[in-house]
């Protein structure tokens, strides 16, 4: 089926209904109901123009995902959002082309699925050990990652057009990261009032309390995650020659200094060490082919600490003596070091050790903040801990595998001989691998407004690397 034979049945009708709709706009008494009245239109111009190409609702998707701040209605802990009805304008955009899609057929696409319904059977768990209401959170949360999950299947076996390309879409992500960095470090220095809830992540200065930045994100630590994810992309690409990156060297320099300066912004320890681990294995990937690229970003940093230091005394004060002392302090006072995850993490241990049959099924996905039945609410502040307090050894065997299958798949992508997918690839394997650290100190999968951006660029690497000759 034709999708302009879809949408434009008649361009007679259509003639009609516009200048039917003119007369009324004109007619209107007041700019409110004009603006009711053009709303409509313009929405509907939106959602032709989007479904018309294959690769445009996921532009859409990824600038309301991001960009966007959820609306200050009390629907969950942060508001309700716009993002998830533009991916389900994806699924119709999906039926739409659907003769154009390919074989879903790989791996992940398996091992995603597995993982799903083990979220789905944990909702089940959540309904009778907690509640229904606990367990319809559960599974509002269960969609949204399945949101991510559609956006990996979509990129990699969904249609796509040349004008699109894997490269081009890299590159609007980059900048709307980057808007969306700059808009946290605003927001950290005018302490911007929250649109809708928020966490409560503080610190303390001389000159007074301030809220950690994050941004349109609904606490610190997913803006510092989403930084590190598009600094390992930085890396990547400045350690690449010109021609086999999205941006030039400027655009990502630039790009480099306001996502590190969000990062250091958000106060997230676990997403500096993400990056590190991340820095450390592109560095093992290319110890032979290291260049000067290496010194510009050495420089780089340096030149941003300075400017840091110069800028804010009292922040960075504090914020090397947080990072370093943190480290520092975590043999002698681990708990402390640890911001009190590891009096969490004995909590739920005891509680395996007292009633070991939940760990086969676990207690139900996401209803340890929100249930006592584990004799008090939890918040494990580890994906590995609470997944298996959660899901069992069914779930948290089902996610170890998932996370095997996405580092095979980049680094099958990164050894490939052409530049796009091999971009894609140590992308996608180096953060991963600073993912599977940072997962010890933070619950990620729940990280549902970057996930998708992540599964994308999964995704494409698994497409390109099936294409490639």
């Amino acid at each position: 089926m034709n999708p302009r034979a879809f949408i434009f049945p008649s361009r007679n009708l259509w003639a009609i209904g516009l200048g039917l709709w003119a007369s009324a706009v004109a007619l209107a008494p007041s700019s409110t109901a004009k603006l009711a009245l053009v709303a409509p239109l313009l929405l509907a111009a939106l959602f032709c123009w989007t479904i018309l190409h294959p690769s445009r609702w996921i532009v859409t998707f990824f600038f309301c995902l991001l960009l966007l701040p959820p609306f200050p209605f009390s629907v969950g802990n942060s508001g309700a959002h716009v993002a998830p009805l533009f991916a389900g304008l994806g699924i119709l955009a999906s039926i739409i082309w659907a003769r154009e899609w390919r074989s879903w057929s790989h791996p992940l696409s398996i091992a995603f699925g597995v993982f799903l319904l083990v979220l789905l059977e944990s909702t089940a768990l959540a309904a009778l050990y907690s509640g229904w209401e606990i367990a319809l959170g559960s599974l509002a949360r269960v969609i949204l990652f399945a949101i991510g999950i559609f956006v990996f299947i979509y990129a990699y076996a969904g249609p796509t057009r040349h004008d699109w390309n894997d490269f081009r879409i890299a590159r609007l992500l980059f900048w709307m990261a980057v808007a969306a960095a700059l808009f946290a470090c605003v927001d950290f220095q005018f302490q911007l009032p929250a649109p809708a809830g928020y966490g409560d992540q503080f610190i303390w200065l001389q000159e007074g309390v301030f809220r950690r930045a994050q941004g349109l994100f609904y606490e610190a630590s997913t803006l510092g995650n989403f930084c590190a994810f598009f600094l390992v992309m930085v890396v990547v690409s400045l350690l690449r020659s010109r021609g086999q990156a999205p941006c030039s060297r400027p655009a990502l320099l630039f790009g480099g200094l306001v996502l590190s300066a969000a990062l250091v912004f958000s106060y997230s320890r676990g997403s500096v060490i993400n990056l590190v681990v991340a820095c450390l294995v592109i560095a093992c990937l290319r110890l032979r082919r290291l260049n000067r690229a290496l010194l510009v970003m050495l420089g780089t940093l340096v030149v941003a600490g300075f400017a840091l230091q110069v800028a804010l005394p009292s922040f960075s004060a504090n914020y090397w003596d947080r990072l370093m002392g943190g480290f520092g302090a975590f043999w002698l006072a681990p708990n402390a070091a640890l911001s009190g995850r590891v009096g969490h993490w004995q909590v739920l241990l005891d509680f395996l050790a007292r009633e070991p049959w939940h760990a086969l099924l676990g207690v139900g996905y996401k209803t340890l903040p929100y249930s006592n039945f584990v004799g008090s609410t939890v918040v494990a502040d580890n994906t590995y801990l609470e997944l298996l307090v959660e899901t069992g050894v069914v779930g948290i065997g089902a996610f170890l595998a998932l996370n095997a299958l996405i580092l095979r798949t980049g680094w099958r992508a990164l050894r490939s001989a052409q530049p796009a997918t091999s971009f894609l690839g140590e992308w996608i394997f180096a953060f991963w691998c600073g993912q599977t650290v940072q997962m010890l100190s933070g619950d990620l999968i729940t990280y549902w407004r970057v996930l998708p951006v992540y599964f994308w660029v999964l995704g494409a690497a698994a497409r390109q690397t099936r294409e490639a000759p």
